[in-house]
């Protein structure tokens, strides 16, 4: 019998495996492979993502065994391991599902054109997106720019089912992960927060719709409130797929119609994902380069303290001081808040979004190569859909109306914990018997707002507006 190799990227999981499900119908031995990618146009992981990759790879390994199927993990160029491990398993093809970053097709074209140099059957299938970047343009042919018509184009669409597992084989032994590959060793008190692996997916979806889908709309506002899915860091190790989301969760509201509409903005904001995928194809490298040209020019500012504050928690602007703990403890942060915490940076720090995407990139279980850029510049103003320059959230409002009872900030600055709900949020303004009550010497126990909201407001307008006018 011979062997068919698939190569596992981004894309964990047995069920609705598109480059597994093909290797699986041909009939021949599969071999599994993930490779640690040395090549210099991959973006290499940060330190959360790496902590939750080795522990999806494990129970991946394992779920795979099950199945008669072996995972082999290696380190190097891919196109090296690809080849060394199809020449070791006498591969005839090599199966993969598609990813979308300017360097990840970059590799994958070259590893393709080489091993059909050799005559080996190569063949990449759709498995990571609910629609390929090119099979959604506007009406001129067009990618998409603004996020409004591309939902409404995507709603439009008739999106694939997800494919069944395969049947299980005769079982084979597990391979041993390596247990120590780069992984940070902050990173291990992540443990305790996250379940990892296909079925803690699954188990976390049936739990969402069945318990929170119907808050969500209104709920999914308030970080105190725990009514959004959690399924970030499931999709960008693709242990969980989008068309098993959107198929499962469109079921659930034929059974359930009371919660159609709340499952229907729950799926845009899937869509968003697919969105941000749309982005980072079309573009060149948005990580790195602004989206709108003329941000290219814009004079941030070198403040190296305040660029620790800020990614330390120790601002004086209690939900953003939150907001950034939250991300350190837990590998993750709620999505309005890291709207604030982005506004936050570039606007009021003036400070390059770039600085935050890459502390994102490090910090974050669920950072992407699509999602957690194309988030930042729309925060920044650079995005194709961003929000306009002149947007600039203000942290204490924003906290005051999504935090009321400042749960979310006591939880996790404890050191303004006594202040009545009042001064939660904004402690520098509070009068001095206020603070004393509280325990609180500012800038001893608690640090003062380090920037002047209104201030640095004006001062963003003024350098923004600038690139307006030389437009």
């Amino acid at each position: 019998m011979s062997t068919v190799l698939v190569w596992l990227r981004n894309d964990l999981r047995l069920s609705d495996n598109p480059a597994l499900d093909a290797a699986r119908r041909s009939g021949e031995r599969v071999v599994a492979l993930y490779v640690h990618e040395s090549d210099e146009a991959i973006r290499a992981p940060g330190g959360a993502a790496r902590w939750w990759l080795h522990r999806s790879l494990t129970a991946l390994g394992e779920d795979l065994a099950d199945k008669g199927i072996a995972l082999r993990v290696e380190n190097g160029r891919a196109a090296e391991v690809v080849e060394r491990i199809r020449s070791d398993d006498e591969a005839g093809a090599v199966h993969w599902n598609r990813r979308y970053a300017p360097g990840q097709r970059e590799v994958d074209a070259a590893v393709k054109a080489g091993l059909r140099k050799q005559g080996v059957d190569v063949r990449s299938h759709a498995g990571n997106v609910l629609l390929e970047p090119w099979e959604i343009v506007t009406g001129q042919g067009k990618p998409y720019s603004v996020f409004t018509p591309f939902w409404k184009a995507l709603k439009e669409r008739d999106i694939a089912r997800p494919l069944p597992q395969s049947a299980k084989g005769k079982n084979v032994t597990a391979g041993q992960i390596d247990s120590d590959y780069r992984q940070p060793e902050w990173a291990g008190k992540l443990t305790q927060y996250w379940d990892i692996g296909e079925a803690a997916a699954q188990e976390r979806l049936e739990q969402f719709l069945e318990e929170c889908v119907e808050d969500y709309p209104k709920g999914r506002d308030y970080p105190a409130r725990a009514v959004t899915s959690h399924l970030s860091a499931h999709l960008r190790f693709g242990e969980i797929s989008p068309r098993q989301i959107w198929h499962t969760a469109w079921a659930f509201a034929h059974a359930h119609p009371d919660s159609t509409s709340a499952v229907e903005k729950f799926l845009s904001e899937l869509a968003w994902r697919d969105f941000s995928y749309h982005q980072l194809y079309h573009r060149d490298d948005i990580a790195n380069k602004p989206m709108q040209a003329k941000y290219g020019d814009l004079k941030w500012r070198h403040a190296p303290e305040q660029l620790k504050a800020w990614k330390t928690g120790q601002t004086g602007i209690p939900i953003i001081d939150a907001g950034m703990r939250e991300l350190w403890e837990t590998g993750y942060m709620h999505n309005r808040v890291r709207m604030l915490v982005a506004s936050f940076l570039t606007k009021n720090l003036l400070i390059d979004w770039r600085e935050g995407e890459h502390w994102f990139w490090d910090c974050l279980v669920d950072a992407d190569d699509a999602n957690n850029p194309a988030s930042w510049q729309w925060v920044a103003g650079s995005g194709l859909d961003a929000a306009p320059y002149f947007r600039i959230f203000n942290p204490v409002t924003q906290g005051e109306r999504f935090d009321p009872d400042g749960d979310y900030v006591r939880r996790w600055v404890p050191e303004v914990t006594a202040l009545p709900d009042k001064f939660i949020h904004d402690p520098s303004q509070a009068p001095e018997g206020v603070l004393e009550k509280a325990g609180i010497v500012l800038d001893e126990t608690y640090p003062r707002a380090i920037v002047d909201l209104k201030e640095t407001r004006r001062r963003a307008l003024d350098a923004f507006g600038a690139l307006s006018a030389e437009a």
